[in-house]
């Protein structure tokens, strides 16, 4: 057979050349090897980079789940280390009342072991800070100390001095309640018909120049809440311009203030101003906050009150129980200490409540009594977010 002859241009064959020389065997195993290289290289740098990829949704659930398991065992782990056992006696040596026994006695779960957490019995979740110091614990096993189905003892005192130190008594369950006491006394004890109506000092707000701030506010003042209110003499006088308050209070010795605040057809609540507040959130027009209240926010025996954190804890539940545009009255607040009130002015001034009305100064004392600071304001909650 014949042959046929290509005849190619010279830079063409040059550039055939080139590309041969470039697809060589060589060459392509010498960029694969840097390339499985750097590959390796990249993985290795990921894996020790301190920033981890999100997990996928079910994994965080399942870790989210995992933590609170975790986090309720510590919770039983530290109830039970201390001490919150129904066997312990009370602080002269003798055992407990069987009705508290058998309030604080831990309740066996209905399904048996915990697989997550690892418990058999739930702890009582009330009175742990009733054990954090013997002679509360034995004024708490005084007060639960009567007969099932019995007439319920008369404790006059016991009730505030429990609070006082941070416990809440329980509730007695199985006995029955008195009647009445004897008549109230006739000094109406502490009741003040001036006071809010006529000024007494500069720093004292009247109730209708607070009411009239309301209005230019576009805030309907309807029911309200005293924190610490004693006879309930602001309530009183708020009522007496058709609005509601719910007033806090705690018997003192030889004054059943509870019974008193009802007879003149007011609403008295057994409770300290260191404990949450029994209402559901924004129910309220207005709080009103004197100086009991805000000294009380922590629990003096425990050693709490005065602190920055229990008064923080405080102030967010007076928040709550606030509805946005209500009125926050810190009414004539007295201490006697600088860097105390710095301290409170700069907790409120983190809620960022509106200043409708401000007053801050010092009073002289008088003989050994030391110079106070005062504070009073109104403050409107705003909307957040």
């Amino acid at each position: 057979m014949g042959s046929v002859s290509l005849n190619v241009a010279s830079s063409r064959r040059g550039g055939r050349r080139g590309l041969a020389c470039l697809c060589s065997p060589a060459l392509l195993n010498l960029l694969v090897l840097l390339s499985l290289l750097s590959t390796n290289l990249l993985a290795l740098l990921a894996f020790l980079s301190p920033r981890a990829h999100p997990l996928p949704a079910a994994a965080t659930a399942n870790l989210s789940a995992s933590a609170i398991s975790m986090q309720v065992a510590a919770i039983a782990r530290e109830i039970d280390a201390t001490h919150l056992v129904p066997h312990r006696a009370a602080a002269d040596g003798a055992a407990l009342p069987p009705e508290l026994l058998l309030f604080l006695s831990p309740h066996a779960l209905p399904l048996g072991r915990d697989a997550r957490t690892g418990l058999t019995h739930m702890p009582a979740s009330v009175a742990h800070a009733c054990f954090r110091s013997p002679s509360t614990l034995a004024l708490l096993s005084a007060f639960a100390s009567y007969e099932p189905r019995g007439v319920c003892p008369r404790n006059a005192t016991l009730p505030h001095r429990l609070l006082s130190k941070g416990c809440e008594p329980l509730p007695r369950r199985r006995c029955l309640s008195r009647g009445p006491r004897a008549p109230l006394p006739s000094s109406n004890m502490g009741v003040d018909s001036r006071r809010w109506v006529k000024p007494r000092h500069d720093h004292e707000f009247l109730i209708d120049d607070v009411l009239r701030l309301g209005g230019a506010a576009s805030t309907k003042i309807r029911i309200g809440f005293d924190v610490a209110g004693g006879a309930a003499n602001f309530a009183a006088r708020m009522r007496e311009r058709g609005v509601t308050v719910v007033t806090t209070v705690l018997d003192n010795a030889g004054k059943p203030m509870n019974e008193f605040v009802a007879a003149r057809g007011l609403f008295p609540l057994l409770l300290s101003p260191a404990h949450r507040f029994p209402f559901y959130d924004g129910v309220f027009d207005l709080v009103h906050v004197g100086t009991t209240a805000l000294d009380e926010g922590g629990a003096p025996a425990l050693g709490q009150a005065g602190t920055e954190e229990a008064l923080e804890f405080f102030m967010f539940d007076v928040d709550r129980v606030l509805r946005v545009g209500g009125l926050l009255w810190v009414d004539s607040y007295m201490c006697h200490s600088e860097e105390r009130m710095k301290v409170v002015v700069r907790l409120i001034g983190r809620f960022g409540y509106k200043k409708l009305k401000w007053v801050t100064g010092e009073k002289a004392g008088t003989g050994s009594t030391k110079t106070a600071m005062y504070l009073s304001a109104v403050l409107q909650k705003p909307a957040r977010g």
